[in-house]
């Protein structure tokens, strides 16, 4: 039965995309079925970062909301961004549009986000996937709920920094209530002087939840911004293999 992880933070710049194209990427090089949804309609990321561009794009999740194609059609394998893949690895990408008037669009008009349910289940019949990622929009609106009350995971991205704090704290509260089965914290951007001990001791503590790892802020991987999966250009960089521990606890 496929797992639904939705990836999440409740403020912009937490690095959470790079965060999700990196952990599904690892878990699909491990022979897993993979599919990742970007529903961060209004700033969409995950595409760059398997080499897309607004004239690369067919079909996007856009149509799909607008019932302009079935969501198959926006489906793109990519499972060619992995060298060396195990046997049964694939990845399957449902972008967003990065055409400026369809992000102008979604701003003026929304879309009915009941439509984002149905294409899941679509993705999961037809796709047979072990495990669907959703890459959500920073805050908290009505399609985050959703994408948070049909995950078996959420990952909650936060960087050490006090608004990111509080805004965590709302989201976990909500999750309880919407009953997620298992709820995770991972903190990213970590300067070298913070005590990790400590600030896992302080977020277990605030928010009863585990955390999964304390990533620090690598000036290397500012440097490469959004051209590439970084765990896959650098499988042995230490970084990366903190990120593969993070997936094992994601699927554990």
């Amino acid at each position: 039965m496929c797992k639904i992880i939705s990836i999440h933070s409740y403020r912009g710049g937490t690095g959470k995309t790079n965060l999700t194209a990196n952990l599904a990427a690892i878990i699909a090089a491990a022979g897993k079925r993979v599919g990742i949804v970007d529903t961060d309609v209004q700033n969409p990321g995950i595409p760059i970062l398997f080499g897309f561009d607004e004239t690369s794009i067919g079909y996007s999740l856009n149509d799909f909301l607008w019932s302009r194609c079935k969501i198959s059609q926006a489906n793109y394998d990519v499972t060619s961004v992995l060298e060396k893949p195990a046997k049964g690895s694939s990845i399957s990408l449902i972008p967003a549009s990065m055409k400026p008037a369809d992000i102008g669009r979604v701003l003026r008009e929304g879309y009915d986000v009941r439509l984002l349910a149905r294409g899941f289940q679509d993705l999961l019949d037809e796709l047979k996937l072990d495990y669907l990622f959703i890459d959500t929009h920073p805050g908290l609106n009505e399609e985050i709920l959703l994408s948070i009350t049909l995950s078996d995971v959420l990952l909650l991205i936060l960087r050490p920094d006090q608004q990111d704090f509080q805004g965590t704290a709302v989201t976990v509260d909500l999750a309880r209530k919407l009953k997620v089965p298992k709820m995770l914290l991972l903190v990213n951007k970590a300067i070298k002087s913070l005590d990790a001990e400590d600030l896992k001791q302080q977020l277990e503590r605030t928010y009863g939840l585990p955390l999964a790892g304390i990533l620090p802020w690598l000036e290397g991987v500012a440097e490469l911004g959004s051209r590439g999966i970084f765990c896959l250009k650098y499988p042995e960089h230490p970084l990366s293999q903190m990120v593969e521990m993070v997936a094992h606890k994601l699927i554990s």
